[in-house]
């Protein structure tokens, strides 16, 4: 897994905070207050260390065409 090196939109470097960020969120606390600790300010920056690749995978479960691809592999229909 590759961390955000900067911000997608706007170019602030993001590599350094990625860590302490994963750690803290993983450790139980609130995502939200942790960006702020960090002095994470603006809203797409918050939205790159956020929505980084170990979110992603969380995030993915949810996806209708996985969801709907996994359906018809139980009833044995493929492509």
């Amino acid at each position: 897994m590759l961390p955000p090196v900067r911000c997608l939109t706007c170019g602030a470097p993001l590599g350094h905070l990625y860590e302490p960020f994963k750690n803290r969120v993983e450790a139980g606390e609130d995502p939200e207050k942790v960006l702020d600790d960090l002095g994470v300010k603006r809203y797409c920056c918050r939205r790159t260390l956020y929505t980084s690749v170990a979110y992603i995978e969380q995030i993915s479960k949810y996806s209708t065409a996985r969801i709907i691809r996994a359906k018809e592999l139980e009833k044995g229909v493929s492509s």
